[in-house]
């Protein structure tokens, strides 16, 4: 059992309480002061809570960890923050973020390697490795499609109640914008697997889980439907009748990475987090949700596109 769960357990803590608790140094296995929350211990290990001990480590950062041990950290990437600098050369990002609150918490360089990438205006679960043989592992197991990815989505209209896009993606995202692809046109292929979740007033919100990674998939998959992400000004086409169904305030594209579930380097397991749905998301389905709905209509059929 992870020492953060097990002290949450124990001691009637939030999970997030807990691992703060130990990055602190305030919680001892059998004696020993801990402060990796991913330790494995024991069902039944001697715990101690330590609440009014001097924090061990002091980091000042703007940074939500959900999962760290020697190997890879797990962080929320808030919407509207960069992942990784561009060629523009950005200060602050996820990475520099991260890579402050290594360095502050062990008190020396740290390495940090980009494994995948989320959009800016996505937020969610987002992995990085803290070894070469870390990033090297994780690279590979996204490559294979062996790890676990489920967004939520706010998207516009009623689509099916479950369905499969698999359509081949084209474009670059410089020269050429993507797009799926025409038929007899080549392209990567793109799998999207989605399920509604619930019914809202001209849009619904769906979880929607990855076979394949392309940028941008989900977007593009959903727009070529003609149920665009809420808030996605890039790939909504002008041809769809009416407004986005967006209550007034919607920053950004209603995009959420919930869940990340990936093999650890050292095969001792499986690192499973949940991030969870930030309040601007939580408050745009809770106005939707307070309108009357409009009656449901037949759902467009999904064009499967060409593959690659």
């Amino acid at each position: 059992m992870r020492l953060d769960l097990a002290v949450s357990r124990r001691f009637a803590l939030s999970r997030r309480a807990a691992r703060e608790a130990v990055r602190a140094g305030r919680v001892d296995v059998a004696g020993v002061t801990q402060d990796e929350p991913g330790t494995e211990v024991p069902e039944g290990a001697a715990l101690s809570h330590h609440p009014g001990r001097p924090a061990l480590h002091s980091v000042r950062t703007r940074l939500s960890v959900l999962h760290e041990d020697a190997d890879v950290i797990v962080v929320e990437k808030p919407a509207g923050l960069l992942a990784v600098p561009t060629a523009e050369r950005e200060k602050d990002t996820l990475l520099s973020r991260v890579s402050l609150y290594l360095q502050h918490r062990y008190r020396r360089r740290p390495y940090v390697g980009v494994v995948h990438r989320l959009d800016r205006e996505t937020s969610g679960a987002l992995v990085f490795a803290r070894t070469r043989e870390a990033l090297r592992f994780l690279q590979q197991r996204f490559k294979s499609h062996e790890i676990e990815r489920e967004y939520v989505a706010i998207v516009e209209g009623r689509p099916p109640e479950s369905g499969v896009f698999d359509v081949a993606l084209t474009g670059d995202g410089n020269l050429r914008r993507r797009s799926v692809a025409r038929p007899g046109e080549r392209g990567k292929r793109a799998l999207t697997r989605y399920r509604v979740l619930e019914a809202l007033s001209g849009a619904s919100l769906v979880s929607v889980e990855l076979e394949t990674g392309r940028t941008h998939q989900i977007r593009i998959h959903f727009a070529a439907a003609g149920h665009p992400v809420l808030g996605d000004r890039v790939y909504r086409s002008p041809g769809l009748p009416g407004p986005a169904a967006a209550p007034p305030g919607v920053g950004r594209q209603m995009l959420h990475a919930r869940r990340l579930g990936l093999p650890h380097p050292r095969g001792t397991g499986f690192v499973r987090v949940d991030s969870p749905i930030p309040e601007d998301f939580a408050k745009v389905a809770a106005a939707l949700r307070g309108k009357p709905r409009p009656p449901k209509k037949k759902a467009p059929r999904i064009d499967r596109g060409a593959r690659s």
